[in-house]
């Protein structure tokens, strides 16, 4: 082989492994888009005044949600129990998604939120999300606390 050839096949070779390595990566980039993907990709637009109304009707197990969670989510009966108001829409799509699938649960109380969410739909579910999270939260973080 000629100097000449030897280089041709050294760019040539070096241009299949770059091409290899940006699809790759674009896999990758790919991947990791889709792990930050919203819980609530692919669910119906949510009804603010349906979530209320279903929020206080009795479900599966004899309770409504504000049974437990209280009249605007910000006064569960538990202090075990989450504060719904003002959560994220996406969050409690994804939670009652997971308790609907039996994704979520094992104890006591996601066995009850698993029976719960067993019979709503998609649009229930999205309607419960709007409601919750259009309430003005008692919802606090860690910063600044005392």
């Amino acid at each position: 082989m000629t100097k000449t050839s030897m280089t041709l096949l050294a760019v040539a070779c070096a241009l299949a492994l770059s091409a290899c390595g940006s699809e790759k990566a674009a896999e990758g980039e790919h991947a990791a888009e889709a792990a930050h993907a919203s819980s609530s990709a692919g669910m119906p637009a949510g009804h603010i005044d349906a979530g209320k109304a279903l929020a206080s009707k009795k479900g599966a197990t004899g309770q409504a949600c504000v049974d437990c969670h209280g009249a605007d989510g910000n006064s569960p009966i538990d202090a075990t129990y989450p504060k719904l108001g003002g959560q994220y829409h996406d969050y409690i799509e994804h939670a009652l998604k997971a308790y609907r699938s039996g994704d979520r649960g094992g104890s006591t109380t996601t066995d009850l939120m698993a029976s719960q969410a067993k019979a709503l739909t998609d649009q229930q579910i999205a309607d419960l999300a709007a409601y919750y999270g259009s309430v003005k939260g008692q919802l606090r973080d860690l910063h600044n606390a005392e």
